[in-house]
């Protein structure tokens, strides 16, 4: 970074798609009364996503949604909706959500950043579970345990086409038709609470099955991740990307997959993109490509939205 006190110009991108091949993702219309469709042959999707004071790509694109005007939402900073049908049954132990990257990032992890995994274990998540020091790091959660609401609907067609729309939901804890009989026949609490608890006991998560051709609505945030600022705000812990960002793009990957079989059934990709101060313009589509898959970063950037290690930066 140069040393010049002139902030750099950045946009955030958010794209999404069946894989992890970000050339084929789709650009994801972000607090828009839009919902993206996402199928492979695993399942049908449709997702929404919203942030909280947007700034990002594309230009036209609302700075907020009704969304965070509802009572349950008022505090969080952003927000990954989803209705899925899978086309193969799914053991809940197996369907794991959360984020992971394609090369080490041990030699990069900021001072303290093991406090603050521990830290987000005790006040979010307790399921979250990973290995950032491994060669292809990994945090991830099982998704029954981990989702802010979770609703089981009824069936759909095979091929997923009466998956919803969720661009004008706020979806919230519990089911709908013959959904919430399947869940409460389980055994499932009715409270996000109860419901969370209930599936941190792995032998809970094994009881529970997402049917073949049943839709699941998902929704996902909170307040701690500011994608406007890439910062991370835990209670008296806070890390910070953007005083140490360099020229290459930086993102972070929200993926939904099978522990087991390693089918991947969507992936939304949160992409940081820097602009040159003299052209003042958005970076070609194949470099936000390398970024994402690992080809993108020069020696001695730093990983996606964690900052360069200075013990000042973590407060």
């Amino acid at each position: 970074m140069s040393g010049t006190n002139k902030a750099p110009k950045y946009r955030l991108k958010v794209t999404a798609g069946g894989d992890y091949d970000p050339s084929a993702h789709k650009d994801v219309p972000v607090n828009e009364p839009q919902t993206l469709r996402i199928d492979n042959y695993h399942a049908s999707t449709k997702l929404s996503v919203r942030i909280q004071n947007y700034t990002g790509y594309p230009d036209n694109a609302p700075s907020t949604n009704p969304y965070f005007n509802h009572p349950l939402h008022e505090k969080d900073q952003y927000s990954i909706s989803f209705a899925i049908s899978f086309k193969q049954p799914v053991n809940g132990n197996d369907l794991l959500f959360g984020n992971d990257f394609d090369r080490p990032i041990r030699d990069r992890l900021p001072p303290g950043f093991n406090a603050a995994l521990r830290l987000a274990q005790w006040t979010i998540d307790p399921s979250l579970d990973g290995d950032a020091y491994a060669d292809k790091p990994y945090l991830y959660s099982p998704g029954v345990a981990t989702w802010n609401q979770f609703r089981v609907g009824g069936k759909v067609d095979g091929d997923g086409g009466n998956v919803p729309d969720v661009h004008d939901l706020v979806i919230e804890e519990g089911g709908e038709g013959d959904g919430l009989a399947v869940r409460e026949g389980k055994g499932v609490p009715r409270t996000v609470q109860e419901r969370r608890s209930h599936f941190q006991n792995e032998a809970k998560r094994k009881e529970w099955e997402f049917e073949a051709g049943r839709v699941y609505l998902a929704d996902f945030g909170n307040q701690y991740l500011d994608f406007n600022e890439f910062t991370l705000r835990l209670p008296g812990f806070n890390i910070n990307a953007l005083h140490y960002i360099d020229e290459k793009t930086h993102s972070l990957r929200y993926v939904l997959k099978n522990r087991t079989t390693g089918e991947v059934y969507f992936v939304v990709l949160f992409t940081l993109v820097l602009l040159q101060d003299e052209e003042n313009q958005e970076p070609s589509e194949k470099g936000q490509a390398g970024a994402a898959t690992g080809t993108g970063k020069s020696k001695g950037s730093r990983f996606d939205w964690e900052e360069e290690p200075s013990a000042a930066d973590v407060e």
